[in-house]
């Protein structure tokens, strides 16, 4: 290539009249150079189709997209390594632009407008992760549009159960002020259990949540994700792009707090770019069907028992009721906030729900009531007999009570197996017991059966009353006889 001033000089001194010999012979240049230029100012330069480090695989890449046509060039390249492919992740994907096409020829969709109140749509965001805590919970963004206002319903969750979308779903209809006639939802499994083309099998209990409220559900096709783009473009993409960057919070209510604000002063009262209006100003709470008078109950709901230390289990956490439910079946029911335990329709326990794990929330007068409970297990005649046994049943008392032990049952198989062995013998694998850290009436019979005899003794007479039956003697202490002996004969 010669430079742009040195053509300009031929094309000037052949406008001239000059010769290609004059020129050529006046600029110091070939007659072929000066009769190129002339005929062409602007050459194109040669391309050289250099060798890529693709070309060895590009068969492979070939089978692998007839495998699976919408492969990542990411899991393209992981293959590809394995096959001695050395090349950097650029040149891949531009490969890929290029044998797949960057311009595809797109379906066309025709755009629709709802009535006032005929409809609603539904979906799902994900946001990441919170923490609380040593524990970390997935967060989730429940996203609910009416289509004719674009009137928006937000509600921030640590779950997409079952419970978590109807609850979410009711909690946006009292916001709507009443239910549209239909619901647009994609094939989430809490909403469609199966799906074969125009066949749908719905989940029971998503239909059975809309029956009582008269809503209709409507799944999108497959892979149509437009027909509900009013909430997942319109909405979960808005709320990702407007609402989400540089928020900083402290937990879920904190989040929520905070979305609900931005949703009344920014959200439904902004000039929609569709609608040319306001959310707030286009939605016509008119129009929505009313709720009906009594609602569903959303809360989740497991049945649990009460445990020996006076508590539930909950989703990794123990949660405390009063004493004297222990051993009763009770039912739970928790919503983002509280946590409610029922006794046969009765409340007889209510906390703030924990989302740490491994945690034990406990009432200041569930404890108090545990140690009262406790204390009058302490003054029972049984209790009272197996302690007169001497200092090493009484510590074994305190480690049965601290290690959360049933204490009169397992008094009362002790006293039994006192009767049994002797109190010596029962003394003795107590302290065995005592020091294997082994707590429990089980494991001093089990002592006893190996290493002691039962003695041959009468069974004692029963009585008609019960109660009576149950009376228990103190153990004399031997050494007070002795004092006494000892005493007499210094007197003497």
């Amino acid at each position: 290539m010669i430079e742009r001033r040195t053509i300009f000089e031929i094309h000037r001194l052949a406008n001239e009249g000059q010769s290609i010999r004059t020129i050529a012979r006046a600029l110091s240049l070939s007659r072929e150079t000066v009769a190129k230029y002339l005929k062409e100012p602007n050459p194109k330069r040669p391309t050289q189709t250099r060798a890529s480090k693709l070309d060895p695989f590009k068969d492979d890449i070939a089978r692998f997209l007839e495998r699976t046509p919408k492969v990542s060039a990411v899991v393209i390249r992981q293959r590809l390594g394995e096959k001695g492919f050395r090349g950097g992740i650029s040149i891949l994907r531009d490969y890929l632009r290029s044998v797949r096409g960057r311009a595809r020829n797109k379906e066309p969709f025709i755009r629709f407008e709802s009535a006032p109140g005929e409809q609603c749509q539904v979906d799902w965001g994900h946001f990441g992760l919170i923490t609380y805590g040593a524990t970390t919970r997935k967060l989730s963004c429940l996203a609910v549009v009416e289509s004719h206002s674009r009137m928006l319903y937000l509600e921030f969750t640590l779950s997409q159960r079952q419970e978590s979308l109807h609850q979410g779903l009711l909690n946006a209809f009292r916001f709507f002020r009443g239910c549209p006639k239909e619901l647009v939802h994609d094939n989430m499994l809490t909403a469609v259990i199966e799906r074969e083309g125009p066949v749908i099998r719905f989940n029971e209990r998503f239909l059975d949540f809309l029956r009582p409220l008269g809503i209709v559900p409507r799944a999108c096709n497959v892979g149509k994700a437009h027909e509900k783009g009013k909430v997942e473009k319109g909405a979960i993409h808005y709320i990702r792009n407007n609402f989400w960057p540089l928020r900083t919070f402290t937990d879920l209510s904190d989040l929520q707090a905070q979305a609900t604000q931005w949703r009344d002063e920014v959200a439904n009262t902004r000039i929609h770019a569709t609608t040319g209006e306001r959310p707030i100003e286009r939605f016509r709470p008119d129009a929505m069907r009313p709720l009906p008078d009594h609602l569903p109950d959303c809360r989740e709901t497991v049945v649990a028992k009460v445990h020996s230390d006076f508590s539930i289990r909950f989703d990794g956490n123990s949660y405390s009721v009063p004493p004297w439910a222990i051993g009763r079946q009770v039912v739970v029911k928790a919503d983002q906030e509280t946590l409610t335990i029922y006794l046969k329709e009765k409340v007889i326990a209510t906390h703030s729900r924990s989302w740490e794990r491994k945690q034990r929330i406990e009432r200041e007068e569930h404890r108090e009531a545990a140690r009262k409970h406790s204390h009058r297990h302490w003054l029972s005649q049984e209790v009272a007999s197996f302690v007169s046994l001497g200092d090493d049943a009484k510590t074994y008392l305190e480690r049965l009570a601290a290690s959360n032990q049933p204490l009169q049952k397992s008094v009362r198989k002790l006293l039994a197996l006192k009767d049994n062995y002797g109190p010596i013998a029962l003394i003795d694998a107590i302290r065995r017991a005592l020091s294997l850290n082994a707590y429990g009436a089980t494991y001093v019979e089990n002592i006893l059966y190996q290493e002691a005899t039962p003695r041959r003794a009468h069974p004692p007479v029963k009585l008609k009353r019960d109660e009576l039956n149950r009376i228990r003697l103190d153990e004399p202490s031997l050494a007070e006889y002795d004092a006494l002996v000892v005493k007499g004969r210094i007197i003497s």
